[in-house]
């Protein structure tokens, strides 16, 4: 059963992004792998783009819906189940799913999994024998970034850069203030998040100082794509409303 999921897994999601990221280093200027790693980051935001801009708008419409939230439990402080199910009417009426931002972080799980084991193991010669047919093997890899970087081992710098990015990407999703006085208790949910935005961020830091820098590359990447995503589709929701 095991050896049938491992094997799944590195027919869709291993192999094909070690061909791609090889493809990218054989044929981007300079062959530089961290150029190769943040192209293989841009591409794979561009898969995920229709399910990202989703979960976005979907985190939008929760800011939006803070003040008849807040108004729901103030309004039923004393009463949880009442208070739960107002709640839930108003996800309702407004069309809202506030588990949708869910679907993004689950898929993107197993393919940070998958760029693990191509960054940690693709670079060892015996590794290039899973390219397919139609991709030139390359010999070896140079791991350097910018001629200064070795990317197949930790980098403090790369890590720190990697949580500064989680956090204003975290950030930026947070509701706004509404000035709706809350009831004593009712912000749990809103103390959770504040907390995440600063766990999540030191968290990523400690997790990347012990593996290859060059997954601490693609997370900077990615979240710095995702930073400017959120920028566009939160600025044109705002100026929609």
């Amino acid at each position: 059963m095991f050896e049938l999921i491992g094997s799944f897994f590195n027919i869709t999601l291993y192999k094909p992004l070690f061909n791609l990221l090889v493809l990218l280093y054989n044929y981007l200027p300079g062959r530089d792998f961290g150029i190769a790693i943040i192209f293989l980051t841009l591409i794979i935001k561009i898969l995920l783009y229709p399910i990202s801009v989703k979960a976005i708008k979907s985190q939008a419409a929760l800011q939006k819906l803070q003040p008849k939230i807040q108004e729901a439990q103030n309004k039923n402080k004393n009463d949880k189940e009442k208070q739960a199910k107002e709640i839930l009417d108003i996800y309702r009426q407004e069309k809202v799913n506030p588990f949708s931002g869910l679907l993004l972080g689950i898929i993107q799980i197993p393919i940070l999994i998958a760029l693990y084991q191509v960054f940690w193991n693709g670079l060892k010669a015996s590794e290039l024998s899973n390219l397919y047919g139609f991709v030139a093997n390359p010999g070896q890899i140079n791991a350097i970034f910018l001629g200064m970087l070795d990317l197949s081992k930790p980098s403090i710098y790369l890590a720190i850069l990697a949580g500064i990015s989680q956090y204003f990407q975290t950030k930026m999703l947070l509701p706004k203030k509404t000035g709706v006085v809350k009831a004593k208790g009712s912000d749990f949910a809103d103390m959770m998040q504040k907390q995440m935005t600063y766990f999540l961020p030191f968290f990523t830091v400690i997790i990347l100082l012990g593996l290859p820098s060059a997954l601490g590359l693609y997370w900077t990447a990615s979240g710095l794509f995702s930073i400017i995503q959120q920028y566009f589709l939160l600025k044109d929701k705002k100026n929609g409303q």
